[in-house]
């Protein structure tokens, strides 16, 4: 069964890494355990519990302006 949802995107730089999910800033309602994602080898890799993809990027955009 192909899950429906979009899942989130997640820009990581280097200096985060390593970097896990649920995020700090994620709701506590909608948290699972933590995992961390290896980014170190690849520079994308999703969450096994909730499928949202970490990309590692060298500079975070800036999508304010």
């Amino acid at each position: 069964m192909k899950n429906s949802k979009p899942q989130s995107v997640v820009e990581v730089t280097k200096s985060e890494l390593p970097m896990h999910c649920p995020t700090p800033d994620s709701a506590l309602w909608n948290s699972h355990p933590r995992v961390y994602i290896p980014l170190e080898d690849s520079p994308e890799a999703s969450c096994s519990y909730c499928g949202t993809v970490f990309k590692l990027v060298e500079k975070i955009k800036d999508d304010s302006k």
